[in-house]
């Protein structure tokens, strides 16, 4: 019971972990933006799918994979030790990001020209050094979490979020103020992931002498049980959480090409893309409030637990996606509505609010698609949502190709949508089949919904019409005007939604602060 409870605390301190590290790298983006403008920020945004790669190899791939190896060596009594498990295991780590750093480094140009911007070869070159580093945090946190220790992973994530978020901006505030070239953003982002990966080892080392988790037992290497594990397992297990990363990929190599058939320039489509990466922020923001409480629910799903007690582990698979549903349509609607206003207030313009605004529909799809795919990981079947998530990555590819030359940015919109769409699809499907019994759909109290997105949506509606113009006259005004109208239209919504019975009083008690939530639920029952 103990090491229960230490998994599930453990598990939500990287709950945490994560929430604060998406929240920070989905916050520099609009400083950045600011600072460089659309152009700059495409440079950036181009650069970034290979750095989150880097960045989710070393947090969730690998770790996971040498963790699980780890807990399992330990099972049959040989607790990892230097010279027959970490010696070995770090060889083959070395090896393997090896070979993406000389591939990109030796094929940079080839790359660039691929993405359409001959200009990015160096950044490709400085990105590449990032996949150097992984091999030393990967395997310290693999390390740590195979002890059921989180807390150097915890500390050393957002901490290498810090130090990124710090010299981006920095580097930002350079160019802009420095007249330098806007290709220089693109090689800072390289320069902040490699130095955030330096302060990450340190700070596992740091926790690594004072811990010592490692044994001097000597046993035969299973070589073979290693390699398997680590490039099949290890990559796998990133997959499932780089949703948005893919499609951000797809984007990086298919948009600017795209966007020059339908008749852009390049400057043009440099510019067009850069616009469209203004929604990157904002879905991924969207996404963490639709899918952190959900995810804090469900640390300590598994395929035995759901059998052994299926009521329970069923209500608990349940509550989780209600309330990532419920969070991500107040989420999707708000956005949509005050789309104009925080396109203005965060990026000083209104280009390609139509474009974005369809764009936010991504939050919902998301939210869900992640929620679902992490309790079908739980549940034993990585390898399959991994497949899931590589389906909608080449919809996302095919999408741009065909609507991109005819549409222009909304053509990648509706790619971003349909491809999510069908990854929703497809998961919630899976779900069903995998556990018939959970009736999620069924579940759902759409008159409270329905009753809550309208009252936000009017509530929003009149308050645009009402002070919109006047919250424009400055940014300071626009930024207290889409606060409030943000906070509150979001209160009224939770509120209908409690006061419509959306929720039990049981599910209730499973969030933080469930008191408040609990009374203003009871406060129907008690006007009854």
């Amino acid at each position: 019971m103990n090491e229960t409870n230490k998994l599930v605390k453990g598990a939500l301190l990287l709950t945490m972990a994560g929430i604060i590290s998406k929240i920070l790298s989905a916050g520099y983006r609009i400083p950045l933006q600011n600072l460089t403008g659309d152009i700059g920020f495409y440079v950036y945004q181009q650069v970034y799918p290979i750095l989150g790669i880097a960045l989710i190899l070393s947090l969730y791939g690998f770790p996971s994979a040498i963790s699980k190896m780890a807990v399992e060596l330990k099972a049959t009594g040989k607790p990892p030790s230097f010279r027959s498990f970490y010696l070995p295991v770090f060889s083959i780590l070395i090896g393997i990001n090896g070979i993406i750093f000389l591939f990109l480094l030796m094929n940079a140009e080839s790359i660039a020209a691929w993405v359409g911007d001959t200009n990015l070869a160096h950044t490709y070159q400085f990105a590449a050094f990032t996949f150097l580093l992984v091999p030393f945090s990967a395997l310290l946190r693999g390390a740590f979490q195979g002890n059921y220790i989180m807390k150097p992973t915890a500390y050393s994530q957002v901490g290498e979020q810090f130090i990124r978020v710090f010299i981006i901006i920095m580097a930002a505030l350079y160019v802009a103020f420095g007249n330098h070239q806007l290709y220089e953003i693109g090689q800072a982002a390289a320069l902040a992931s490699i130095f955030g990966g330096i302060v990450a080892i340190l700070i596992l080392t740091f926790f690594f002498i004072k811990t010592k988790p490692v044994s001097n037992e000597k046993y035969e290497i299973p070589w073979n049980y290693y390699m398997r594990n680590l490039w099949i397992l290890g990559i796998i297990a990133a997959l499932n959480h780089m949703v948005l990363i893919v499609i951000q990929f797809a984007d990086a190599f298919t948009l600017i090409q795209s966007l020059k058939e339908y008749g852009l320039t390049q400057t043009e489509a440099m510019e067009a893309k850069g616009v469209f990466d203004r929604g990157q922020p904002l879905i991924q923001l969207g996404t963490v409030l639709g899918s952190s409480f959900a995810l804090a629910l469900i640390p300590t799903i598994s395929k035995e637990k759901t059998e052994a007690d299926p009521d329970t582990f069923y209500n608990y698979i349940r509550t989780a996606l209600l309330f990532s549903f419920y969070l991500a349509v107040g989420a999707t609607i708000g956005l949509i509505a005050i789309f104009p206003e925080t396109n203005l207030l965060l990026f000083q313009d209104e280009k390609g609010t139509m474009e974005l605004q369809t764009l936010v529909l991504s939050i919902f799809l998301c939210s869900i698609a992640i929620t679902a795919s992490s309790i079908l990981q739980g549940m034993g079947h990585i390898k399959r949502t991994a497949g899931f998530i590589l389906i909608s990555f080449f919809a996302k590819w095919i999408g741009n190709q065909l609507l991109v030359p005819v549409l222009g940015i909304m053509g990648s919109a509706i790619a971003t949508v349909l491809s999510l769409l069908m990854l929703f699809i497809i998961v919630l499907y899976e779900l069903k089949r995998k556990l018939p019994g959970l009736d999620f759909l069924g579940r759902i109290n759409w008159l409270a919904l329905m009753k809550s997105s309208i009252a936000m949506g009017v509530y929003i509606t009149l308050m645009d019409w009402i002070f919109s113009e006047a919250a424009e006259v400055s940014r300071v005004l626009l930024l207290f005007y889409v606060l409030f109208i943000a906070i509150t239209g979001g209160i009224i919504f939770i509120i209908i939604l409690l006061r419509g019975s959306a929720f039990t009083e049981n599910e209730l008690a499973m969030l933080p602060k469930s008191r408040l939530f609990i009374r203003i639920y009871k406060g129907r029952k008690i006007n009854e």
